[in-house]
């Protein structure tokens, strides 16, 4: 199940957390995990048969999430995560490093924040309760402009970063072949990417080359984001595969 040293550390924290709940008898939350976490600590909860758990960012749609190992029921109501919303003027077009190098500067830590949704003169961020109230004492401008606290408004959330659909024509479905068409990189650098640990493929790091993407897989590539192999279109004449990708922004 381990990768590196700090997979390892991470996956004993998990199971930490659920023998802290047993003893307290009360829910024990994590901090925002990513995608990738969140993958491998449900492998570890699996693996120790706990399926008393749930994992939520503030919203359903939410990618950075926080873990929740329960004594009793699941209650989302439970969870320490709070969203703050700002308001400024859209033609101030402040991005999500703005608003995440603020946050930086704050001495706040990054896996204690989770979503950054940006959208024209509007943007929602998620943070673990407890630092709600410091952030929004400390916040009143973001990359130079100025912004303002609201109620947040979370039955209509900004889309985020958004996303890009690529078309592209590839000779195979391999792994390799794939992050290759996406990144623009040669099979070589591809191939030493891959074997280095730097992509994931649904969330977990894979160094098979060889292995074959299918629809409604998701990616990611260091340096370059995440993308999701959306459709397979086709097949060409000369047998090459026509895909479309997303790429999230």
């Amino acid at each position: 199940m381990f990768t590196s040293d700090n997979d390892e550390l991470f996956c004993s924290k998990i199971e930490d957390m659920t023998s802290l709940c047993f003893t307290r008898q009360k829910p024990v939350f994590s901090q925002f995990l990513t995608e990738s976490q969140q993958a491998l600590a449900q492998k570890v909860l699996q693996s120790i048969y706990f399926e008393n758990y749930v994992f939520f960012g503030g919203s359903e749609s939410s990618e950075r999430k926080v873990l929740g190992v329960f004594y009793d029921e699941p209650e989302r109501s439970a969870f320490p995560v709070s969203a703050i919303e700002f308001k400024y003027r859209p033609c101030d077009k402040l991005t999500h490093r703005d608003f995440l190098g603020t946050l930086m500067s704050l001495g706040i830590e990054r896996d204690t924040v989770g979503d950054i949704l940006v959208d024209n003169g509007r943007t929602v961020v998620f943070v673990k309760s407890e630092l709600k109230d410091y952030i929004e004492s400390q916040i009143f401008k973001i990359g130079g402009a100025g912004v303002k606290i609201v109620q947040p408004n979370l039955n209509s959330l900004p889309q985020g970063r958004g996303t890009e659909e690529m078309s592209l024509t590839v000779s195979s479905l391999r792994y390799d072949n794939i992050v290759a068409a996406v990144s623009g990189l040669s099979r070589d650098k591809t191939a030493k990417l891959i074997l280095s640990g730097e992509t994931t493929l649904n969330f977990a790091v894979t160094q098979n080359v060889s292995c074959t993407v299918k629809e409604g897989d998701t990616f990611t590539i260091r340096g370059k984001g995440k993308f999701k192999l959306d459709k397979i279109l086709g097949v060409t004449k000369k047998g090459r595969h026509k895909i479309s990708v997303i790429h999230f922004r």
